[in-house]
């Protein structure tokens, strides 16, 4: 039994590259540092403390686009802060991921009325997480990336249930 377990097509002395490459992918994910509203400073600045340290994770923050796997969008997105958002996700490389943070980002929030408003930052850029709240609690953010990473993890398995057939 422990012999298979060594020496199976899953074990851990038989690891496909790819397999490999995910798990690295999935518990270091580095995430674009910018704030559009309130959120960034009560949910996002928050959440790097050390009460909650993303660090443990493997969640980092970045300043550069081209050098993150997501991109949280914390905040109310006008139309001209728009064309801003979804060059700074053309400019990361794949694969990339976004979660939408908070009620203004996921839904426009209390500022849905005004006609400059985006109603959802989905209508911009693909999102995979949504963090409710008006501020998401750290704890909401934590769980979205936990989430992200059940997600990472899923679509492994996917790919690899795929080529066998």
């Amino acid at each position: 039994m422990a012999i298979e377990r060594l020496t199976g097509e899953h074990s851990m002395l038989f690891v496909r590259s790819e397999q490999l490459f995910d798990l690295a992918r999935r518990h270091s994910l580095w995430y674009l540092s910018f704030g559009i509203a309130c959120c960034a400073i009560e949910g996002l600045m928050s959440t790097s403390g050390p009460r909650f340290d993303f660090d443990r994770m493997g969640v980092f923050p970045r300043s550069s686009p081209r050098q993150v796997d997501v991109m949280i969008v914390a905040g109310t997105v006008n139309k001209k802060m728009a064309e801003t958002v979804k060059r700074l996700y053309d400019q990361m490389p794949e694969p990339k991921w976004v979660i939408a943070m908070g009620s203004c980002a996921s839904t426009g929030g209390p500022f849905r009325e005004y006609p400059n408003v985006v109603l959802g930052v989905d209508k911009i850029v693909p999102v995979d997480v949504y963090v409710p709240g008006c501020p998401p609690r750290p704890e909401s953010v934590q769980y979205a990336f936990i989430q992200l990473q059940k997600k990472i993890a899923k679509r492994t398995e996917e790919r690899l249930a795929a080529r066998n057939g």
